[in-house]
């Protein structure tokens, strides 16, 4: 009994003795590396732009309604090609039709139910294109058919850049040199040298308007309401010490 206890006595200790060895490696270790945070950021201009609306009609019957979409849908084709705009460019898509109804009371005040007053059929189209400055003009000008007796609902445009992958990867590469810079100035001041990268990790893809205050996301912005965007990232690199 008295051998079996000096023996676990003894296995304990040097459990002890590789557990303070390891924590004492991780924090020589932890200690021999410079951390930093590098920033990339641009400005870039959208190169593409998409504008929809929306063609309303009201009627007592199904076929009217159609007729009025249909006389809308041909003002606005011939609209769009008067500004120089391609019929590939524009895409409608299919006619929604809801019935409408009306609440009905009676003497009391009181709900009786309600009535049946008619149709309103609604149709949406979208506008792609890479010419930003013409369908951005377009978009502006689009009151005009109201004039002509089109029901439309037109909202503010997206913007967007097709060479997003370009952007990000030149991010990265700014995000690393800023951080190398910082980690040497480190070093620098600290009079040792950096070594080879123990580690890096690269922060959220960040896109907003290129002169707003919009907040950063956690998951990452991407703003598609603003022509002009700025693009951020950052790199959180771990450097050894020589």
């Amino acid at each position: 009994m008295k051998i079996a206890k000096y023996l676990i006595l003894g296995l304990a200790a040097i459990v002890c003795a590789l557990v303070l060895g390891r924590s004492y490696t991780y924090k020589f270790r932890a200690q021999d590396t410079i951390l930093v945070t590098g920033l990339g950021e641009t400005q870039f201009t959208s190169d593409l732009i998409v504008w929809s609306g929306t063609l309303t009609a009201e009627a007592d019957n199904v076929a009217a309604g159609y007729a009025q979409i249909e006389q809308s849908k041909r003002k606005v084709q011939q609209y769009l090609a008067a500004k120089g705009l391609p019929a590939e460019a524009v895409v409608f898509e299919f006619v929604n039709t809801d019935k409408q109804y009306a609440p009905v009371y009676n003497a009391n005040g009181n709900w009786a139910g309600q009535r049946f007053t008619g149709y309103q059929l609604r149709q949406r189209f979208i506008v792609e294109s890479a010419d930003v400055e013409k369908v951005e003009t377009i978009s502006r000008e689009i009151s005009s058919l109201i004039a002509q007796g089109v029901s439309i609902e037109a909202y503010a445009p997206d913007y967007y850049y097709t060479k997003l992958d370009d952007v990000k990867m030149g991010l990265i590469e700014k995000a690393s040199a800023d951080a190398r810079t910082r980690a040497e100035k480190i070093a620098q001041n600290a009079g040792t040298k950096i070594g080879r990268v123990a580690s890096a990790r690269m922060g959220v893809f960040q896109i907003t308007g290129a002169n707003s205050n919009e907040e950063f996301s956690a998951g990452g912005s991407f703003n598609t309401s603003s022509r002009q965007k700025k693009a951020r990232i950052t790199m959180r690199i771990e450097y050894r010490i020589k």
